[in-house]
């Protein structure tokens, strides 16, 4: 009797102590180091980190800017793929990373009327880092997309292209809209324009006038009511108003220039113009045009390295042929290679959308003639001196004199007598060398209008028939994990392919 009763009291304290434990353990599993609310300032700064980080870099060698003799790591410049995933990052890292994170903001901004300001913003980056996934991949997962958390949407829909772009466009102009100018904004939080309402209406604007201009193949009454749209609000056209992330040259790796941490870990760390992993240089095409043009920007962009020492001589500036087979040249180290001073300093910036850019656009609307406050020579002028004075953003090494941008200007002046094809070739053959090194957004206008008339590499082995790509891939795990829905965007747009042209390119 007595040992029972011992056993009962050790049963009855063990129950106690296990519920002690219990209540213990439901603050031990509470991170202290986590919010389980979203703070909107905190999570819209990683969303414009990860949404201009996240790019097709092989899309460099496509526009004909760097090749490489290495034929894997050289893929968009021979369109050679058997491996890697280069043609899925963008779609891989954008739905968990950009669209998760600036869908969480919007939600935790858009029940609070004192916060409109903010949301307005959200949604314009919202609608920025769809365009850019639509633009590369045509049908893809849009009004279902990153719900799997909120709404248990696993096999989120992919929507029509065309269906997309028509409500991006409308979400901008009610996004402008929203704006309050007694109502609070992002401050630093905000890594673009510290939450400056006036520049975010033009950023959105200018937007608006990129989307326009990308819908003259498909529909070209569309275009043109969508870019007189932008057009009569407020565009970027001044060098303090332009569309930059600014980065660091130290700390943490989301903190600086995504591309010139890919170059420089891919291939020129080590800065001797010997010891490339990845076998890469300037591709021909581009350093020939830059020295038959006497551009000033080939010393700002390009190094040769002599005796181990970078040389920005233009006499010995010279671009590789991206016909070299799979073996790297005796000749290597005489090929030009980025400048470690401007292109690949970590803490240079990245222009998401600038004044170059916009008076581009500006002057193709002008000889449609859907544009008559200034006439195309001129808006043409404007842009390639933006994008001659942009370079000094990457410090002293970038800076060109204000006597060489207007000799260049002037001997490379548009020719108003030519044809308007002539005019538009002119026009975005200056837009490419312009525009560099965001070459996503080159591809992207080179699709749309053909310019500049790049040759296409027709090397050993490619996978294109010797042609350029028109898209990038849905990666195949969407096949896998999102069948039904990958099936019926295929259906729709055409096969999973390089070559096949998705609405905005037909």
């Amino acid at each position: 009797m007595k040992n029972r009763f011992y056993k009962f009291t050790y049963c009855l304290l063990a129950l106690c102590t296990l519920q002690s434990c219990d209540k213990g353990l439901e603050e031990l599993n509470i991170n202290p180091d986590a919010s389980s609310t979203v703070s909107p300032d905190f999570v819209f700064t990683k969303a414009q980190y990860d949404a201009v980080g996240n790019m097709i870099t092989g899309l460099q060698g496509t526009m004909q800017y760097t090749t490489s003799y290495n034929d894997v790591a050289s893929w968009g410049s021979k369109y050679i793929f058997n491996q890697g995933t280069a043609p899925y990052t963008v779609f891989t890292n954008a739905y968990p990373n950009e669209i998760n994170e600036i869908g969480e903001v919007i939600r935790a901004l858009e029940k609070d009327p004192a916060q409109v300001n903010k949301l307005a913003i959200a949604k314009i980056w919202r609608a920025y880092s769809f365009s850019k996934i639509t633009d590369l991949y045509g049908d893809i997962p849009y009004k279902q997309a990153a719900q799997g958390y909120t709404q248990s949407i696993f096999k989120p829909v992919y929507d029509p292209q065309k269906d997309i772009y028509a409500d991006l466009l409308s979400e901008l102009e009610k996004a402008i809209a929203l704006f309050d100018a007694t109502k609070s904004t992002f401050g630093a939080a905000d890594l673009m324009y510290g939450g400056d309402i006036a520049k975010w209406k033009k950023f959105a604007y200018s937007l608006m006038l990129r989307m326009g201009m990308r819908m003259t193949k498909p529909d070209v009454a569309l275009a043109e009511t969508w870019v007189k749209k932008a057009i009569a609000g407020s565009l970027i056209t001044e060098d303090g108003d332009m569309a930059k992330i600014v980065y660091l040259s130290s700390g943490q790796v989301v903190n600086q220039n995504p591309l010139a941490y890919w170059m420089l870990n891919s291939d020129y760390l080590k800065a001797d113009g010997v010891s490339n992993p990845e076998g890469g240089k300037y591709y021909d095409t581009f350093i020939n045009y830059l020295k038959k043009t006497n551009d000033p920007r080939l010393p700002v962009l390009s190094v040769v390295y002599v005796n181990g020492k970078p040389s920005t001589d233009v006499s010995l500036q010279k671009g590789m042929a991206a016909t070299i087979p799979n073996t790297k040249p005796a000749d290597f180290v005489t090929y030009s290679e980025p400048n470690q001073n401007t292109i690949l300093k970590l803490n240079a910036p990245m222009l998401v959308l600038t004044n170059a850019e916009v008076n581009f656009y500006l002057a193709e609307a002008a000889i449609r003639g859907w544009y008559t406050a200034k006439t195309p020579a001129a808006l043409y002028d404007l842009g390639v001196k933006a994008a001659m004075r942009q370079w000094a953003l990457y410090g002293a090494d970038g800076v060109i004199s204000q006597a060489n941008i207007d000799a260049y200007a002037t001997a490379n002046a548009l020719v108003t007598t030519a044809t308007q094809a002539q005019q538009l070739e002119q026009l975005y053959t200056q837009f490419w060398v312009s525009i560099f090194p965001n070459s996503q957004e080159v591809f992207l206008n080179w699709r749309r209008t053909g310019y500049p008339a790049l040759v296409p590499n027709n090397y050993t082995g490619n996978i294109t028939g010797g042609k350029i790509f028109r898209r990038m891939l849905y990666p195949a795990t969407e096949e896998n994990l999102n069948k039904e829905n990958y099936l019926g965007a295929v259906a729709r747009q055409g096969e999973n392919t390089f070559l096949t042209q998705m609405w905005l390119d037909k």
